[in-house]
């Protein structure tokens, strides 16, 4: 059993749970099979992404950890940005977007253990030798995600994390810093564990660190993320965790889930899905990328679960959707109708059966 599955007491201080966190990470879990549960062990995007992953050094690879993909499915809208990976751990998931980046490409990887640094920054220049990039243009900064003081103010233009959020007990100060890091347009592209519930298990050192202990209710996610600018997040993809035989021998009957958020920084954004009358149109000019299956392509356009653009094809889309897509790096890929004027809420929004499903399902979201 991992040394710290014998510590008893719940981390009365933040530091206290840094501390456990570090001692974790950097020095008990040497590899992904060390790990007690099976919440942050998804192989999704080391095998969406295997080009790019055998370029990886295989001690970064080997401590990898994640629940999902925080990468976005339409990559060639990536060239030449600024992003940045809150807690990068050993470098996989940063490395692996810096070769979508380009060569004009800017990524950080920000993580508050040594041992993971290391690999990362041992890893990192080997990395880049192989990809034909600058060595430069991959850093590994130890900073806490909390506040990312390495990381000025409007510089990102994307913001990534893979299982990190969880952690940390000042959720609202990690999305907070989202926004102070973002460039007005930026996106975040997060993978994270929600629960439909709020759960009592932060006395467990083993579910903290393994991401089950501090998963927050998904309903209080959303409203951290509102608190701090982000009215309107959407879901990009979900899965449900299987059974946790260590929640259930405490009597949790929590359903966790693992998900992908996606929130752009935008001024002004309408609370709900208000219909202005406006139609988003898919130009059909991304390049592909033939090596991910359901990908951004020629033919379709994925913005979030709810919203699949076929090419050439007028869709009515509420105000939030049609700024999304027009007021940041996709604009370039759609052509957005002027609004007309206020018909109301959204007319899907408006059913019994959207803001029913909505409930039970514990997933908000956009409905036009």
């Amino acid at each position: 059993m991992n040394q710290i599955a014998s510590q008893s007491h719940i981390h009365q201080t933040d530091s206290e749970l840094r501390a456990a966190l570090q001692e974790f990470y950097g020095r008990q879990i040497e590899k992904t099979a060390d790990l007690e549960t099976n919440a942050c062990c998804d192989v999704n995007t080391m095998q969406l992404h295997q080009g790019v992953v055998r370029l990886i050094p295989e001690r970064a690879r080997e401590k990898y950890l994640g629940c999902g993909s925080p990468l976005p499915d339409d990559l060639p809208t990536l060239n030449g940005l600024t992003a940045v990976d809150l807690g990068s751990g050993s470098g996989v998931d940063a490395m692996i977007l810096r070769a979508y980046l380009g060569e004009a490409g800017v990524m950080i990887g920000l993580d508050m253990t040594d041992e993971q640094l290391a690999i990362a920054r041992q890893a990192g220049p080997e990395f880049m030798q192989r990809l034909g990039y600058d060595p430069a243009s991959l850093r590994f900064e130890k900073d806490f995600i909390e506040t990312a003081d390495s990381i000025p103010d409007a510089s990102v233009d994307l913001v990534i994390s893979n299982c990190v959020i969880n952690l940390s007990p000042r959720k609202d100060l990690v999305y907070r810093t989202i926004s102070r890091i973002l460039k007005p347009g930026g996106e975040f592209f997060i993978s994270d564990i929600i629960a439909d519930r709020r759960v009592q298990l932060a006395d467990d050192p083993v579910l903290v660190a393994e991401c089950l202990g501090l998963a927050p209710y998904i309903h209080d996610a959303h409203d951290v993320m509102f608190d701090a600018g982000f009215p309107d997040v959407r879901v990009f993809s979900r899965r449900m965790l299987a059974e946790n035989p260590r929640v259930i021998a405490r009597g949790e009957p929590a359903q966790f889930y693992s998900v992908v958020w996606r929130g752009f920084k935008l001024a002004d954004m309408d609370r709900r899905c208000e219909d202005f009358g406006q139609t988003a149109t898919y130009r059909g000019n991304l390049s592909g990328n033939p090596s991910m299956p359901g990908a951004a392509s020629p033919a379709r356009f994925r913005l979030d679960e709810g919203h699949l653009f076929e090419a050439h094809r007028p869709t009515h889309v509420c105000r939030n959707t049609a700024r999304m897509l027009g007021e940041s790096r996709l604009a370039q890929y759609f052509e957005i109708t002027a609004p007309v004027r206020h018909f109301g809420i959204f007319p899907a929004c408006a059913t019994p059966a959207a803001v029913a499903q909505a409930g039970a399902s514990g997933f908000a979201g956009s409905c036009c």
